[in-house]
């Protein structure tokens, strides 16, 4: 799978001065594995209560995912942890073949 780097979840801009952000877009063969990736990703909050932020949404077949941070090593280490996790479910998604039809 290619991950491309652009889009957001929403409209909404952080207008905090100086703040970073990272938008990631991950393509899927389908929308229902889309939503099974965000379904399995999206428990996973964040563990600081403050300096980041993660929001993750589908936009038909494409998993987007918009983090906000202080810091960057903040946001380094939680896009690290948030590939290894995506990293998984794709492994288990290859594994476990293409979702049975509802």
């Amino acid at each position: 799978m290619r991950a491309a780097v652009m889009a957001a979840c929403s409209d909404t801009q952080d207008s905090v001065p100086g703040r970073l952000h990272f938008f990631l877009n991950v393509p899927f063969p389908s929308e229902r594995e889309a939503s099974i990736a965000l379904g399995s990703l999206a428990p996973d909050s964040e563990p600081r209560k403050g300096g980041i932020s993660k929001e993750m949404c589908t936009a038909g077949n494409i998993l987007n995912v918009k983090w906000s941070a202080d810091e960057a090593r903040i946001l380094r280490v939680s896009v690290g942890s948030f590939l290894d996790h995506l990293a998984l479910v794709l492994e288990t998604m290859l594994e476990f073949g293409p979702p049975v039809p509802l």
